[in-house]
């Protein structure tokens, strides 16, 4: 070589040094971050899919942690709502022991009322003060709230779980196609009789019960029905001249009337088209069927149940709508839980909980459980015991579903969520590992290679440097 202003050599030994501290810089680069993807440069296909993966760990974890929280909730509620039953239990337990008045001093019935009107207040303060980190959870806050009923067409609603999409109401749509329909039986008289000829012996049964009555000879048709009335509580069956109507309607509720005895035959009542001693005649009812926001609605009697992905639901019709469209609007309320890895209908799960306050247990019929209390209506010391003990039956059939809903909310989606996403984690946690994470012992592997391809370029660039040295030989 006799050329000495280009270094070629040198050139190509600089070359090669710079690639190999550039690579020597990137090994230390992950060895000490642990990351094998540092910047866009190092991989970006890689990047891009890193940075999707990381994204759903962060929505998983958040979901996750909504879960947890949300379980918290729950189980806070539910277990002010287990005080609240046990209240129950021991308003009946002395609603029961009071009704028993023959055997019983007036003090004693002021006792246990006192006791009831403690047991209604602890009631109230528990449904007012039951929260969480300040929200209350019994007072009605977390219940749905509808615009008025229509009259004439819906009688009654609750809403269990509604989701409402940015707050937005809810329009409930009802086509009723078959309106609930009790069982019924008449009677007709025999021949051109309006009163019984002999003594009659009937049975009315449905449902609910069951007993015996016997009409004297010249009974008519609207005795009999002041009679079939005065003991319905028993029997669930009502009368209006000669149709015995059943209370309750729906495909299992009926009524039944049979003769059991009717000497003169048919001289007597008929059922049906015929008479005597035996004729008996039963009457189903029939269940409500409707179509619910495009969705058949299970009808139980004039209730209708509806579950959905976005509504759970049970509306009581009224008996007057029979065939026809009614719509129901949700306008707010529930409790809104965001437990998936995003922010969207599917990732959503909303629950209401009822107001639990004495003045909302119980039902519009009847009553609710702040009448039993000192000087209201259904006291202790009135005569309205029987009506009392069917307004804390209500209450406590409403506190142990409202405990039942609450459980299977947190049992089978809140726990079974936090189950799932914990894997779905894992799994997404281990991708995003494997394409960003750095393996040390590749790494340390290059990092030799690289220290080493660095000191011999090193020592090749000090020789390709003192080449040219060569030339002043021929200088003499």
């Amino acid at each position: 070589m006799s050329r000495i202003n280009t270094n070629i050599a040198s050139m190509n030994a600089i070359g090669k040094l710079v690639a190999n501290n550039n690579d020597l810089t990137t090994r230390l680069q992950r060895l000490s971050s642990g990351l094998r993807i540092n910047a866009g440069k190092d991989d970006p296909a890689g990047l891009i899919a890193s940075e999707n993966l990381r994204s759903e760990m962060a929505g998983l974890r958040g979901g996750i942690a909504n879960s947890i929280r949300a379980s918290s909730v729950i189980s806070t509620a539910e277990g002010a709502l287990n005080e609240v039953s046990a209240l129950l239990i021991d308003i009946k337990e002395l609603l029961v022991t009071t009704a028993s008045k023959g055997g019983l001093s007036t003090e004693e019935i002021d006792a246990n009322q006192m006791q009831v009107d403690s047991a209604i207040n602890s009631i109230e303060r528990i449904a007012n003060s039951t929260e969480f980190e300040g929200k209350k959870l019994l007072n009605g806050n977390l219940d749905y709230n509808t615009d008025p009923l229509t009259a004439g067409e819906v009688e009654d609603v609750q809403i269990n779980s509604a989701k409402l999409i940015d707050g937005a109401a809810m329009a409930v749509a009802i086509n009723q196609t078959v309106a609930a329909d009790q069982g019924s039986v008449t009677f007709t008289w025999a021949a051109a009789n309006t009163t019984t000829q002999a003594q009659v012996t009937i049975q009315v049964s449905s449902n609910r019960g069951t007993t015996e009555l016997t009409f004297a000879a010249g009974t008519d048709l609207a005795t009999i029905a002041t009679a079939v009335n005065a003991v319905s509580e028993i029997t669930g069956v009502t009368a209006v001249a000669g149709v015995l109507t059943a209370v309750d309607y729906g495909s299992n509720a009926y009524a039944k009337v049979e003769i059991i005895s009717d000497p003169a035959g048919a001289s007597e009542l008929e059922i049906g088209g015929a008479a005597g001693t035996g004729e008996s005649e039963v009457d189903y009812g029939v269940d409500a069927v409707a179509v619910v926001n495009g969705t058949s609605a299970i009808g139980d009697g004039r209730e209708l149940t509806v579950r959905t992905g976005m509504l759970d639901a049970k509306i009581t019709m009224d008996a007057a709508l029979g065939v026809g469209t009614s719509t129901v609007t949700i306008t707010s309320g529930g409790a809104d839980f965001a437990i998936g890895s995003r922010v969207d209908a599917i990732g959503m799960e909303a629950i209401g909980i009822m107001n639990t306050a004495p003045s909302q247990l119980g039902n519009i019929t009847d009553g609710y459980l702040n009448t039993l209390k000192s000087g209201m209506t259904n006291a202790l010391s009135s005569d309205n015991l029987y009506t009392a003990q069917k307004i804390v039956d209500d209450a406590i059939k409403d506190v142990s579903t409202l405990r039942g809903r609450l459980g299977a909310f947190q049992k089978n989606i809140l726990e079974t969520n936090v189950n799932s996403l914990s894997v779905a984690l894992e799994n997404v946690t281990a991708s995003e590992s494997m394409v960003r994470d750095a393996d040390f012992a590749t790494e340390t592997a290059a990092l030799t290679r690289a220290q080493i391809l660095v000191q011999a370029n090193t020592s090749i660039l000090s020789l390709a440097n003192a080449m040219p040295q060569s030339v002043l030989a021929l200088l003499g």
